[in-house]
């Protein structure tokens, strides 16, 4: 009996030491986030001192482009040109953009080369709308976006007041149903954890964050550095281009955009627990090692609180430890660190409510998704992506190794 005893104490030790060794950790990442900037306003007034090419790549979007369209319409200078880079879509995707283009002449459609072997679809067509365009910055806009109007001026203007080459812009969710606001946000704090919040001072290269629903970028920097061929590979395209150019030098951002663009990527939750969490593990962009030290912090930080203060309650409630125990002490810091680490929790929901156009009971409650979050980053970071809207990478996924 008494082995066992000191096999369970040595175990909460050892449980208790990992712990305070995250909650140290998130406490360094998140610090930052104090004095993070604050949301980007819209700019109405025109910009005539610069030019700004969007790129749209698409690929049977028809049910969803009408309102990114719609927003790219409403937009004044700097915007140049619109580029919708269409990948030989079947739905009416085409003669939806042929429509607005008849309407708005900044709008072209453009039908990319076949896909290369070796890059990802959505790559290819940011690169194909790289070599037609003109504007002296390039953004690009994914289809599923409602941008809002003065967003063009709006994200420039960001990026030229805090000295950024590179920036993408976090969006505000809406339209999600129940479940989703109930999952979703748990799997975004998993992000946030990894990488620092939206606005905060700039990481380390390796911890850059970004969006690619919402990129811009010089478009010489581009150039200069290979366009978005670095990222050719990339299911994650988005970070692992801005790490890319963040290591060479550039001065890299990761802003708040919820006011300026919103967004509707899926249309259950069960696509969005399959899409977004096929490759928010950033695996194209981050050594495996890092993953894993990833995928601990966030069950020591995210997922295991709950069960942990449950688990002391219950040991102090049915008289297993008490107070002339040699264990109360270990129950006692165990329940300190996971009640702090709960603490950040919640907090950080508070932080985020911004971000989501509907939040309601569901959204409030989803630090009790934290487990399946958690789960759902393990088996992410397990598994090598194969798909992606609708194209099949086997090939690809078996020669880069990811």
């Amino acid at each position: 009996m008494n082995g066992a005893l000191d096999l369970v104490r040595v175990g909460g030790v050892g449980v208790l030491a990992v712990q305070v060794l995250a909650l140290l950790l998130l406490l360094t990442r998140l610090m930052p986030g104090r004095t993070r900037r604050p949301p980007v306003e819209p700019m109405l007034a025109p910009r005539r001192d610069t030019t700004v090419t969007v790129i749209v790549a698409t690929l049977n979007e028809a049910k969803r482009i009408g309102p990114c369209l719609d927003g790219l319409m409403a937009q004044t200078e700097p915007l140049l040109e619109v580029l919708v880079v269409d990948s030989r879509s079947t739905d009416g995707t085409r003669e939806l953009v042929e429509a607005a283009a008849a309407r708005d002449p900044r709008i072209r459609l453009i039908t990319d080369d076949p896909l290369p072997e070796g890059w990802v679809g959505k790559v290819w067509a940011l690169e194909t709308g790289l070599r037609h365009a003109k504007g002296e910055w390039v953004l690009g806009i994914d289809a599923d976006t409602m941008p809002a109007r003065g967003l063009v001026g709006a994200v420039v203007t960001a990026m030229e007041a805090d000295g950024y080459e590179v920036a993408s812009f976090a969006p505000r969710f809406m339209n999600q149903s129940s479940g989703e606001r109930f999952v979703q946000p748990a799997m975004l704090v998993t992000l946030v954890y990894r990488c620092g919040a939206a606005g905060a001072t700039q990481p380390p290269p390796d911890r850059v964050l970004a969006n690619g629903q919402c990129f811009l970028a010089r478009r010489a920097l581009l150039e200069q550095h290979g366009g978005y061929a670095p990222a050719r590979a990339s299911f994650s395209d988005d970070v692992t281009l801005a790490r890319h150019l963040a290591a060479l030098g550039a001065r890299v951002g990761f802003l708040d955009g919820s006011r300026i663009i919103s967004v509707r990527s899926y249309s259950s939750l069960g696509e969005m627990w399959r899409e977004w969490g096929r490759s928010f593990d950033l695996k194209d962009a981050t050594p495996t090692w890092r993953r894993w030290m990833d995928v601990v912090l966030v069950w020591c930080m995210q997922a295991l609180p709950i069960p942990m203060l449950v688990l002391c309650a219950v040991l102090v409630a049915t008289g297993v430890v008490g107070p002339d125990d040699s264990r109360w002490m270990l129950v006692q810091a165990l329940a300190l660190v996971n009640l702090s680490a709960l603490t950040v929790r919640l907090m950080l929901l508070v932080a985020l409510r911004g971000c989501y156009e509907e939040r309601g009971t569901s959204f409030w409650l989803s630090w009790l998704a934290d487990i399946p979050a958690a789960w759902r980053l393990t088996q992410s970071t397990a598994r090598v992506p194969r798909s992606w809207r609708g194209r099949q990478y086997d090939t690809l996924a078996t020669e880069s190794g990811r």
